[in-house]
């Protein structure tokens, strides 16, 4: 049964409409009004609160930490400095990824690493040999993610820390309402945002002070209706919608690789040796066209109107985004999957994320999505498109 998080007694009052879901064993809020639009808009226009607090957390200590994490994810840990974090994945011995999350280096032997599905025993089972320790700190330590056009200055006006230099895939230390906590330039909506991470006990602290201080920037909290909209809208990935872990793969097409999910520029081979090289250098020497692309389309509304139409019905824009994988057609032929599927409010237009075949995927090519009405299946024209669908400059400027 799921438990409240350190921000639970906080968030359940402002939950009128007491939708919830399971996120890693803990009760989180899917919407707090009857609709997600408020919360929505508060991540595009104004600033938003998110309880993230769910993610699982690891501290990774030692002499040969570094050596640790190296071997494990992809990515050259050693290009990383004090200070930094980093979006990563990391991969089973045949090139599959395993997981994402990002890691923040908080000095020259110490990070501390998110993931989205409980990842100690694998950590550990790569720790053999090597004088690291890898610890589970998903209960000591809470995170709140502020986004949203006006979050880096409600943080500036709440916070006792340089926020205004605090460049994109930074942290800093610093307080806030009293309390000692760091804060990252990092987010989960292709916006401006900030994560915030601190004690699970004093969580509410710095909950209170973040919406007592936000109320002139228009603060709401927002929950993961909204967030997955926005998360689309920026070309992000989700573990178990669009991709699977190789853990939980039940057949070999469920698996995937970086260069499937587009992280190639993730993957350094001229580091030292690291769990899955010798399958993704072999990946990478081989012919690229039976590889599958991760690509961004876009849906012709118009022929989605004109099918509505022709049965009499007025179309309607879904009102949430949908992880249910659609098929995506060249011709007669099945070439991929729309994986999530929202209407962007902002842009407005239907969009997805989907897994195409590499010979499909060039920006600019036309396929078929299919559509459901009145339990009958139709397609539409969906053009490919490149992600993300939104990236706002103010995502990476500086404020000062």
């Amino acid at each position: 049964m799921p438990i409240g998080t350190a921000l639970h007694e906080r968030t359940f009052p402002l939950c009128q409409s007491l939708n919830y879901r399971e996120w890693s064993g803990y009760y989180t809020v899917s919407v707090y009004e009857t609709h997600h639009e408020h919360e929505y808009n508060a991540i595009r226009n104004a600033a938003a609160l998110i309880d993230i607090s769910p993610l699982f957390k690891y501290l990774i200590t030692g002499k040969d930490a570094t050596r640790f994490v190296n071997r494990v994810i992809t990515r050259d840990i050693n290009k990383v400095q004090p200070g930094q974090v980093i979006y990563c994945c990391w991969c089973d011995e045949d090139g599959k990824v395993v997981d994402d999350g990002t890691i923040t280096r908080l000095s020259n032997n110490e990070y501390r690493w998110t993931a989205a599905d409980p990842s100690l025993r694998w950590f550990r089972q790569n720790a053999v040999g090597l004088d690291v320790s890898v610890s589970d700190i998903s209960e000591q330590v809470a995170a709140l993610a502020l986004q949203g056009p006006t979050s880096g200055k409600l943080l500036q006006s709440a916070a006792e820390a340089d926020i205004g230099n605090l460049k994109y895939f930074r942290m800093t230390a610093g307080k806030i309402a009293g309390v000692s906590v760091d804060i990252s330039r990092t987010g989960y909506t292709g916006d401006l945002g900030y994560e915030i991470w601190m004690p699970w006990s004093d969580a509410v602290k710095v909950w209170d002070a973040l919406m007592d201080a936000g109320e002139r920037f228009d603060i709401h909290a927002a929950g993961m209706l909204a967030l997955d909209v926005a998360r689309i809208e920026a070309g992000l990935l989700l573990i178990e919608v669009d991709y699977t872990s190789s853990k939980k793969a039940l057949i070999p097409s469920q698996q995937y690789s970086p260069f499937e999910l587009g992280m190639a520029r993730m993957v350094h081979f001229d580091k030292e040796n690291f769990t899955g090289r010798s399958a993704l250098l072999k990946e990478q020497q081989q012919s690229q066209s039976t590889m599958r692309r991760l690509v961004g389309v876009e849906v012709d509304w118009p022929s989605v109107e004109k099918l509505h139409d022709e049965m009499g019905l007025a179309p309607q824009a879904p009102s949430t985004a949908s992880r249910v994988h659609v098929p995506l057609y060249s011709g007669k032929h099945q070439v991929g999957k729309a994986t999530s599927t929202t209407w962007s409010p902002l842009l407005k237009k239907m969009i997805a994320l989907a897994s195409v075949t590499s010979e499909h995927a060039k920006e600019g090519n036309t396929l078929e999505i299919e559509i459901t009405i009145e339990a009958t299946r139709r397609t539409v024209p969906a053009k490919v498109v490149k992600l993300p669908f939104y990236n706002p400059p103010r995502k990476t400027a500086t404020l000062v």
